[in-house]
């Protein structure tokens, strides 16, 4: 079993903190520089870049060899799709945009074999190593991580049943569309938001579930931090480096400009 071990769900179920990178750049070779530079995980995103089945493939192929663990997000809450970065070797997802328990529920059993769930099963992938793995089918759920994204009144009002589901293994709270639902769309900061999000981090954690957050803001970030959240991406890699580079460009100005 250690050819599929998942370390990443051992130590955010051990309440240890682990820091993160919200990657959307669609690009092998830049999601292997990413891994290369020691963050806990990486996300590699579906639901708001043009990633597909394939592109998954090779940045998880790219991640390999390094100490990064990739979490993926689907597109939607899609048991076809789940299925299939399943057997491209995707261990840990991130479904967006769960609002109820009976969609938590999906999840859970679109995860996980019969007969506690549906998940197809194929008999060489590259989640089994291409059938190498002693009994994958018995024990592949264990190592599997699922995480599932709150981030709308909705789902806060369902968050606490949602969370005690067994076979959620986390959740991850979801400023930006938090922020719409709630009435403050793109303001993160509105003192209801900042409320909303300590809230549910307590929540979940309460219910001892690890709770997750991505905000490139440090003053909110500290405050999902202390509120518990132990899985906490603290910046996206395409926001950083258009950042980086206008912050040089304004340097560049200033020091070279007459």
């Amino acid at each position: 079993m250690e050819q599929i071990a998942n370390p990443f769900k051992k130590a955010i179920m051990a309440g240890q903190q682990q820091i993160g990178l919200w990657s959307t750049i669609r690009d092998n070779a830049a999601t292997e520089m990413l891994a290369g530079l020691g963050f806990d995980w990486l996300l590699l995103d579906c639901e708001h870049t043009a990633n597909d089945l394939n592109s998954i493939l090779s940045m998880l192929q790219a991640m390999s060899t390094y100490g990064t663990h990739p979490v993926v997000r689907p597109t939607e809450l899609n048991a076809a799709e789940i299925k299939r970065l399943l057997d491209v070797g995707a261990q840990t997802l991130l479904i967006p945009y769960v609002q109820t328990v009976e969609e938590a529920k999906l999840a859970i059993e679109a995860v996980d074999y019969a007969p506690r769930g549906f998940r197809g099963m194929g008999g060489s992938t590259r989640a089994n190593r291409f059938g190498t793995v002693p009994d994958y089918f018995t024990r592949a759920r264990a190592e599997i991580c699922l995480l599932v994204q709150i981030e709308t009144q909705k789902g806060l009002d369902n968050l606490d049943e949602i969370a005690a589901l067994d076979g959620i293994d986390g959740v991850f709270i979801g400023p930006a569309d938090l922020s719409a639902s709630l009435g403050h769309a793109g303001n993160v900061r509105h003192p209801d938001v900042e409320a909303a999000i300590r809230d549910a981090i307590q929540r979940v954690r309460a219910l001892g579930k690890p709770a997750g957050f991505l905000s490139v803001d440090d003053a909110l970030t500290a405050i999902a931090v202390e509120a518990g959240s132990l899985f906490t991406a603290v910046d996206v890699d395409m926001v950083a480096l258009q950042r980086y580079l206008r912050e040089r460009l304004q340097t560049a100005r200033s020091a070279y400009v007459r």
